[in-house]
């Protein structure tokens, strides 16, 4: 598994910056559009980019930074085992993005989704802080605080009861998710057959 490395001198800040153009999410890494893509294999679906969703995914952003993992699907499958294992505090979209990225990632990367949680009950996360500030502190700094470097462990109890509740309520949350997508998805259809249109007139 490589994960994606940041320079520890840079400030989040700088990182942030880097982060965002590498993934071609824009200036302001899209915070302030009306709607977001989620990709469903090729299909992009629209999603409401709601002020719930732009709060957690700010330090969600930071987070990418911070541990390495990837913006592909894989990648984002671990990371939300790494958030649900360090804790998303009063972030109630992030819990509900994350449990179902938990879920998914059991059934495609059991391995690699399991290894980013344990990961995550030996770290701390971000959520709570007082944003503006991580983001003069450096890349380093933080990655030492947060303990994301932390010597891998074998399983506690706790984290074998946590895990199991977590894909538990993982499960209900994707079967929502799921049938929400089912409604949603004849609208992606049409997105994606007007971008096409654009793309091909342009």
């Amino acid at each position: 598994m490589a994960l994606v490395q940041y320079d520890e001198g840079l400030t989040m800040r700088q990182a942030r910056a880097i982060y965002f153009d590498v993934n071609r999410f824009g200036a302001d890494g899209g915070y302030g559009d009306a709607w977001v893509d989620f990709k469903l294999g090729p299909l992009p679906v629209p999603f409401p980019n709601t002020q719930a969703r732009v709060r957690a995914v700010r330090y969600h952003d930071l987070h990418h930074v911070l541990t390495g993992y990837d913006t592909n699907t894989i990648g984002e499958f671990e990371i939300s085992a790494w958030e649900l294992g360090a804790g998303c505090k009063d972030f109630v979209a992030a819990w509900q993005l994350n449990l179902g990225g938990l879920i998914a990632g059991l059934l495609s990367a059991p391995r690699r989704t399991v290894r980013a949680f344990l990961r995550g009950r030996r770290s701390e996360s971000l959520y709570g802080r007082p944003f503006e500030a991580l983001l003069d502190r450096t890349v380093g700094d933080l990655r030492r605080e947060m303990r994301v470097d932390a010597p891998p462990s074998g399983p506690t109890a706790g984290d074998v009861l946590w895990l199991a509740l977590a894909s538990l309520a993982g499960l209900v949350v994707g079967v929502v998710g799921f049938a929400f997508v089912l409604v949603v998805a004849p609208i992606g259809i049409v997105n994606l057959a007007l971008r096409r249109r654009r793309h091909a007139a342009g």
